[in-house]
């Protein structure tokens, strides 16, 4: 019994590390897409600017670029913030799902060891008092 205790908590646990590998495979993904997205609007934005820079003197077109790296990093930032939030958030809920189902099957086992050495426990009281009156 306690194998296949052992061998279901195992399971359980393997399971759980499968979908949260897999849980990090498409975070990674999302977070790989984000970020492709954020170098595709960086490197657009930085286009425009560069033509409307070219137009506008030096000075302007300094203080131009400045402000859309400054937004650009803060975009990112939020980005990389908000990501690594939902992150933790979900490691967080499936770590809190697979404890409680974990303590589910471990006070389940409980119940059912107890229930059994009751009953053992009953059937040795019959065999001594049978055995008293015998002898």
């Amino acid at each position: 019994h306690e194998r296949e205790h052992d061998r279901e908590i195992s399971e359980l646990a393997a399971k759980h590390s499968e979908e949260m590998e897999k849980l990090r495979a498409e975070l990674k993904e999302e977070q790989r897409h984000l970020l492709e997205e954020l170098r595709q609007q960086m490197e657009t934005t930085h286009r425009a600017e560069h033509e409307q820079a070219q137009l506008q003197s030096q000075t302007l077109h300094s203080l131009e670029l400045e402000a859309l790296r400054l937004t650009l990093n803060n975009m990112h930032t939020s980005q990389l913030e908000l990501t690594q939030s939902n992150l933790r958030k979900e490691k967080e809920t499936a770590l809190m799902e697979l404890r409680e189902m974990l303590n589910d099957k471990r006070a389940q086992e409980v119940a059912i060891l107890q229930s059994r050495h009751q009953l053992e426990w009953e059937k040795m009281k019959e065999q001594c008092l049978k055995e008293k009156e015998d002898l």
